[in-house]
């Protein structure tokens, strides 16, 4: 088993809440940018490789930043996601909008910006165009149905998944773009989430190949990139095997070797949308022990609760947990992690053996960097923590103030109840 370490240490963390108290996400450039560098050499065979940071992991525009810098575009799904791309300096072709059961002024703003948008849906074209002209390069997303597997066990079901369209929509979709002017088209699957398997890229490569192979053949269209998305995991818990991103883009490298360039199509561009790949292990949860409960089973209450990750309630997801200060302390006492929220579910850890905690210990909450902060809520009125980063100089950046009962209240005309 390897160890995880924090990228903090006690007294780093017991200097930092002299300024911003706990609960607080807190983030790690220089493993930001490490890592961005990482995939970007995996890929380098292939000229064309963009990565599309998908905005919904973490959309914080100094971490947004920070990806723009190391040649990454953005992957949006909303409004919003777009409006904060755009306030970044994201622009045209450096934005891939895919979304699904789109609202019109988000295809309007989509549009405006210049972004490539990837349909979902085949019915998508038409409304589309009644809000805004076709643009030279458009892009669809597939689903092929059946269960995606690897090794005879079943990574995913994409004949449950609401998204993309069927072989036979690809090609009718295609058509219906390349008749309005369309010139260059795009291809787009994410078939499994957060595998730790190096295939799982080279084998969703080879289905897109294939594809892009056939609707060439069958269209007469060029294809100008194939999206990999997303799907690229991380090792949650010590036991699991790392991703080899090296390996990945070989993988894939072969594939294209095999199926792409024998069709003349040495000129397709490789698209990657990571989210948890790029950030999620360079981002943790900072908390303090409030409380502790000798029942039926020993509780230690944190002031950070579900509203500040909602993975463990939400999926039973795990996250590493180390008490700061006790790093080689022996794991033997045995807890559930909470939070304050009056649900049961409200449990960063079950029967997690841990060091003795005692009140006031802080403790950090690995893995949070994507689908942490972001997926925040205001149940039982919890308010939002700040995001920090700490800087390759090891200074440390408040990216978002913590939120307020004047924030929470924001959004309601109390004026009838106030004397």
């Amino acid at each position: 088993m390897q160890p995880k370490h924090p990228f903090v240490t006690k007294e780093q963390v017991e200097q930092i809440v002299r300024d911003y108290p706990t609960p607080f996400h807190i983030y790690e450039e220089a493993g930001i940018r490490q890592n961005a560098r990482r995939l970007k050499e995996a890929f380098a065979w292939n000229p064309g490789f963009r990565e599309y940071f998908a905005v919904k992991a973490t959309p914080n525009p100094f971490l947004m930043q920070i990806l723009k810098e190391e040649g990454a575009g953005v992957d949006c799904s909303s409004l919003t996601e777009l409006m904060l791309s755009d306030t970044v300096g994201f622009s045209g072709e450096e934005i891939m909008f895919s979304s699904n059961v789109t609202p019109a002024e988000d295809f309007a703003l989509a549009s405006s910006l210049g972004a490539i948008v990837n349909f979902d849906d085949l019915t998508h074209l038409k409304f589309f165009e009644s809000i805004a002209p076709f643009q030279e390069t458009m892009s669809c997303r597939y689903n092929p149905g059946g269960d995606f597997t690897m090794h005879n066990r079943i990574m995913d079901s994409p004949k449950d998944a609401k998204y993309g369209m069927t072989r036979p929509q690809m090609r009718e979709a295609f058509l219906y773009m390349k008749e309005r002017g369309v010139k260059h088209f795009g291809i787009h699957a994410f078939l499994a989430s957060n595998t730790t398997e190096n295939g799982y890229y080279p084998k969703l490569a080879a289905i897109l190949f294939e594809l892009a192979v056939w609707l060439k053949q069958e269209t007469g269209v060029h294809i100008s990139f194939i999206n990999l998305s997303g799907g690229v995991g991380i090792p949650y818990r010590p036991e699991q095997e790392e991703n080899d991103i090296f390996a990945i883009g070989e993988g894939v490298r072969k594939e294209y070797e095999r199926i792409l360039i024998p069709a003349g199509m040495g000129d397709v561009a490789i698209y990657t949308e990571l989210g948890r790949y790029m950030l999620a292990p360079y981002g943790g949860v900072v908390a303090k022990v409030l409380h502790q409960k000798h029942i039926w089973k020993e509780y230690i209450g944190l002031d950070a609760c579900a509203a500040n990750l909602m993975r463990p309630a939400m999926y039973g997801a795990y996250h590493h947990i180390t008490v700061l200060g006790k790093e080689d302390a022996p794991c033997d006492h045995v807890y559930d992690v909470t939070g304050g929220l009056c649900e049961n579910n409200d449990k960063f850890a079950i029967d997690r053996p841990l060091p003795e905690i005692e009140i006031g210990d802080y403790v950090f909450i690995h893995d949070t960097g994507a689908h942490g902060h972001s997926m925040g809520y205001n149940y039982n009125g919890k308010l939002r923590s700040a995001e920090l980063l700490l800087r390759e100089d090891g200074s440390v950046t408040q990216i978002r103030r913590a939120e307020t009962p004047e924030d929470y209240f924001a959004t309601l005309d109390l004026s009838r109840w106030k004397k």
